[in-house]
């Protein structure tokens, strides 16, 4: 299996559930040390957000928190299938669930640009 390296890294919303508050106006910014994966993340729906990870081979262990154009204060959770897609660029299949409200769960994906 390649070794995916997250570093610099630019990533954009494919598709999400409509629990989900990224659009595709969400732009993700990647920085990765080891296994430590973080990203922040603006644009669109999103005022500011997080995220902290831990790679293990191909699975991205999440913990997510953002504001919403809406001032809304949210945490989430998700799981993420890493790969690689046309041209080399990392594909995220994401697993997630909110931690507050009433923790509705979705899938979103996410490439690299």
């Amino acid at each position: 299996m390649d070794e995916f390296n997250f570093n610099n890294k630019v990533f954009h919303l494919i598709e999400n559930s409509k629990s989900g508050k990224v659009n595709s106006e969400t732009v993700f910014n990647y920085q990765q040390k080891g296994n430590i994966v973080t990203a922040d993340y603006n644009g669109g729906t999103i005022k500011y957000g997080k995220i902290i990870a831990t790679l293990d081979k191909d699975i991205l262990n999440m913990m997510y928190q953002c504001v919403t154009s809406e001032n809304e204060l949210k945490a989430g959770k998700a799981t993420a299938k890493v790969s690689f897609k046309k041209e080399n660029k990392i594909h995220l299949k994401l697993n997630w669930q909110w931690l507050n409200d009433n923790q509705e769960k979705g899938v979103s994906e996410y490439i690299e640009n």
